[in-house]
């Protein structure tokens, strides 16, 4: 039988590996992000990096360092994000729609109450949150997923709703 870290560098092994979790991670990477275009720039970048370092990894471990590689790449475009927002908040807000102001005025105050509480939550508790809400899994299987018991699934969910109701007024969660 072949080295066991050499089969990610086998091209079929690699498209099978690729097949397999590209659905659950590309979730994940949404789920980390919320933007689309973003999530799926991070998985294949995520992919590249294993294709690139394909004889360095365990393919019993490529999976971890799948999801490992885009949390990552994901933290760093958060911290690049900051930069670029603290430069954002002093341009004006051009409204570029047909929406009455008060009505722009209310979304975007409603935006920013529901971002703020959003970035209140741990990394963790958004995770779970997301899972659970936006892909309707149940505790068993996000605790599988991320490899943690259900009861710290439950613990997460329960603090990152209390969370979300105080920040938000009459968010429906």
């Amino acid at each position: 039988m072949s080295n066991p870290k050499h089969k990610l560098c086998d091209e079929s092994y690699f498209n099978n590996f690729y097949l397999e979790h590209i659905q659950a991670v590309n979730n994940f990477a949404f789920y980390k992000c919320g933007d689309k275009a973003a999530s799926l720039d991070y998985v294949q970048d995520a992919f590249a990096k294993i294709w690139e370092n394909c004889s360095k990894i365990d393919f019993e471990k490529a999976k971890t360092y799948l999801f490992t590689t885009v949390n990552n790449l994901f933290l760093n475009a958060i911290r690049h994000q900051k930069v670029v927002l603290s430069y954002a908040k002093e341009s004006p807000y051009i409204d570029k729609t047909n929406q009455s102001p008060e009505y722009l005025l209310e979304e975007d105050e409603f935006k920013k109450k529901l971002l703020s509480a959003i970035s209140d939550l741990s990394e963790e508790q958004r995770e779970v949150f997301l899972l659970n809400r936006m892909e309707d899994k149940k505790y068993r299987e996000i605790a599988d997923l991320l490899n943690i018991s259900q009861k710290t699934v439950e613990k997460r969910m329960s603090a990152a709703l209390k969370i979300l109701r105080n920040k938000v007024d009459n968010l429906k969660v």
